[in-house]
């Protein structure tokens, strides 16, 4: 390397000892001098070489002790007595534990394991509900609606052609000076001994007595259904009212219907009663004792004992079911103290207890009941010619209510020539009793006369 001269202007510092001038670094190429005690990286020794740590390894997660379960419970034991122990000798055996008993270790139970389970259980599902086809409740009406037309029907042939077997008479003709129509509607049952269509033996049972040749009449009941609201009035006639009958002067009521039958009756009632008869019902002796079996009998309430051996009748007095033997001789029967007026009693009370028996629930709805019922009446009635089935069971749901029922206004008996003894009517009473009828009114409670 060349020698470096100095600068112009410039004075060389005199070199250092040891042959190295002193001075600032030179100009150009220069070299960095290190101290003797500092190397260059590139000739410093290594570092010496020291072999890494091992870490420890992993610690294995160690399972939980496991759970003691704590001992059962021990019942303490009974407290012992208490005992006075001397007192300690000095401060160091006070100070002394007590010494204790030593126990015998009792391993806990070890609670049992829960069983195994089962395999999964499928749960059940419940029965779908029963779908209800469309328009089942339109066919339940529909079978319905059938079978009521069906029963509608069935009724209304039934009701015709029971009414064709209705014997009808002309029973209301019309004559002159004929009574005019009252308000309200007025029924005419007569009650007829008539033995037509009755066997030997079947008389001998109803204990009718034979022929007796010309019809006669038992029973006359006069019944007045008002108009609107009210009570149905039934009044008895006596058979022996001594009254005028057109043609044939004056004599017994039931006298007319022998001379000139059903027509002459009713104009002879209508001309002394001033009452308008609208519909007319005549039943014989046969008629009157199957209706009465046919509705299964009539439990009637006897209010005395009777013992008739003509009627063929034998009661005690109380409460009690009679057949149609039994009620054709309650109705017939004048074994009593008051003969007729007790006998006309005794028709009233077996007729309404006949007619509630027969509109009962437990007879028109039975048709082993009605059909019998029905067929026998239609057999045993003569109604006039206007009349129909329907009128009668008109007449009998009236009838069903409340009903009142009386005697004619009685003034006495007498003996008379030709006609023998007769019931006087009173006159005073009779005519306000039967005008209140006339007027479709009811009778005033001082004119009703039970007996």
């Amino acid at each position: 390397m060349p020698p470096h001269r100095p600068g112009p202007g410039r004075r060389n510092p005199p070199p250092p000892a040891g042959g190295r001038p002193a001075g600032p670094p030179p100009e150009g190429n220069q070299v960095i001098r290190r101290p003797a005690d500092q190397q260059a990286w590139s000739q410093a020794a290594p570092p010496p070489y020291t072999p890494p740590r091992r870490q420890p390894p992993p610690q294995q997660r160690q399972a939980p002790p496991p759970r003691q379960v704590p001992p059962r419970r021990q019942a303490p034991p009974p407290p012992a007595r208490r005992q006075q122990s001397p007192p300690p000798r000095d401060a160091q055996q006070r100070d002394r534990a007590p010494a204790r008993k030593p126990e015998r270790f009792t391993e806990p139970k070890r609670a049992a394991a829960p069983p195994p389970a089962g395999p999964p259980r499928r749960p059940t599902s419940e029965p779908a509900p029963r779908r209800r086809r469309p328009g089942g409740f339109r066919r339940a009406l529909r079978r319905l609606a059938v079978v009521a037309v069906v029963l509608i029907v069935a009724a209304v042939a039934g009701v015709v052609y029971f009414d064709g077997k209705l014997q009808r008479i002309d029973a209301l003709a019309d004559y002159e000076g004929r009574v005019g129509d009252t308000p309200g509607t007025n029924w005419l049952l007569v009650g007829s001994d008539s033995r037509l269509g009755l066997t030997p033996d079947q008389e001998q049972e109803l204990a009718t007595g034979g022929d007796v040749g010309a019809d006669r009449t038992d029973t006359i009941l006069l019944i007045h259904v008002p108009r609107g609201s009210g009570a149905t009035t039934m009044v008895s006639l006596p058979r022996d009212s001594y009254v005028s009958i057109p043609g044939y002067g004056q004599d017994k009521l039931n006298a007319a219907f022998a001379f000139g039958g059903p027509q002459l009756l009713v104009q002879t009632v209508e001309g002394a009663t001033g009452v308008h008869i609208d519909h007319y019902a005549e039943i014989g002796f046969g008629g009157f004792a199957s209706i009465v079996d046919a509705v299964g009998g009539v439990d009637v309430c006897v209010p005395y004992d009777i013992d008739d051996p003509l009627a063929g009748l034998q009661l005690s007095a109380g409460c009690q079911e009679l057949d149609g033997a039994e009620a054709l001789g309650f109705v017939r029967t004048r074994a009593t103290a008051l003969a007729d007026l007790d006998r006309m009693n005794n028709q009233r009370l077996f007729m309404s207890a006949l007619l509630s028996k027969a509109t009962s629930p437990a007879t028109f709805l039975n048709p082993f009941r009605l059909w019998p019922l029905v067929s026998g009446a239609a057999r045993s009635l003569r109604v006039d010619e206007g009349d129909h089935l329907w009128h009668v069971g008109q007449l009998a749901w009236a009838m069903r209510g409340e009903t009142v029922t009386a005697t004619v206004p009685v003034g006495g008996f007498q003996d008379v020539y030709g006609s023998g003894n007769v019931l006087l009517w009173d006159s005073e009473r009779a005519l306000p009793f039967f005008d209140a009828l006339a007027n479709d009114q009811q009778i005033p409670p001082e004119l009703l006369t039970t007996g």
